[in-house]
């Protein structure tokens, strides 16, 4: 199962089939956000996402560009992305890093990197991913 959780295990959740759109985000909302120089997404269909626990103790904050970051209001573990374009195609992004056995997960790697025009100066992008300044073309 492709079960996924928060640091303190209070929101659990499951996905039971990935869209192919797996990114490295490198706008400066998500080097915030996340506290790191860029943050992993896979995008999943909502009507694949199913919770588990812990829906109530999801918080979320809203940007300018009304981009929606959710969270655990109880350990702060960044789990859920979704943008404009994720509510008009019924899908959400969910952080890579959240489910419980990444390594079990057939086929779900990387394919770009995007918004690497703000990336942190001090990264070097050293692998055959394909960039992108803004999202994808």
């Amino acid at each position: 199962m492709n079960s996924g959780s928060c640091l303190c295990k209070g929101i659990k959740f499951k996905v039971n089939k990935f869209e192919p759109l797996v990114g490295h985000c490198h706008c400066t909302m998500c080097q915030k956000f996340h506290g790191a120089a860029f943050s992993t997404f896979v995008e999943v269909k909502l009507n694949q996402f199913h919770w588990l626990s812990g829906k109530e103790l999801l918080s979320s904050y809203t940007s300018d560009n009304k981009t929606v970051r959710s969270f655990c209001n109880i350990c702060g573990a960044i789990l859920f992305f979704e943008s404009s374009y994720n509510k008009l195609d019924q899908t959400i992004e969910v952080s890579l890093a959240t489910f419980d056995h990444v390594e079990n997960i057939e086929n779900i790697k990387p394919n770009a990197h995007i918004y690497t025009e703000s990336k942190a100066k001090w990264i070097e992008i050293n692998d055959n991913l394909p960039q992108f300044k803004s999202y994808r073309s």
